[in-house]
């Protein structure tokens, strides 16, 4: 199961070296991470998305974060209300006489071609990794030729 934690770090340099490193020295898998400033520009917010098979794990992952001195606070999305998205660019082959086509499908998700040339139209999307999941089910009809994918940002409500 996949679980989404948020870290609230100091901002400076190796912080980041230090998170990877204690989940890949127990042999933890990162699904996504983002990460960003604050409104506070020496504090950062990660988004850890971690796929664990028990709640155990979990926990223990959690535990470990604590540890560490750079780590202020941690928030475990899994059983909190909360919002979360994803942002996708993605350069889809599509001919000028499909372009309507596209961005018809592109209409029925938070999406749009962001800019089309040469009978490549990039898409911009944003949603729930579900949304994305489909919305790519239906552009691959059209040809992905590359993709790029934050990971999901969360915030609680």
């Amino acid at each position: 199961m996949k679980h989404t934690i948020s870290v609230l770090v100091e901002n400076k340099f190796g912080v980041l070296a230090r998170i990877s490193g204690l989940f890949s020295a127990r042999g933890y898998n990162i699904s996504s991470l983002a990460v960003s400033e604050t409104l506070d520009p020496s504090i950062s917010y990660m988004t850890i998305v971690v796929d664990t098979k028990d709640e155990q794990i979990l926990e223990q992952i959690k535990k470990q974060l604590n540890k560490l001195i750079d780590v202020i606070t941690i928030t475990d999305f899994t059983k909190k209300e909360h919002v979360e998205r994803e942002l996708v660019l993605a350069k889809v082959n599509c001919a000028q006489k499909d372009k309507a086509k596209l961005e018809a499908v592109l209409k029925k998700y938070i999406a749009k071609v962001i800019q089309f040339k040469n009978n490549v139209a990039i898409i911009e999307a944003v949603g729930e990794q579900e949304q994305i999941q489909a919305l790519l089910t239906v552009v691959a009809k059209f040809g992905v030729k590359e993709l790029i994918r934050t990971g999901k940002i969360a915030i609680e409500r």
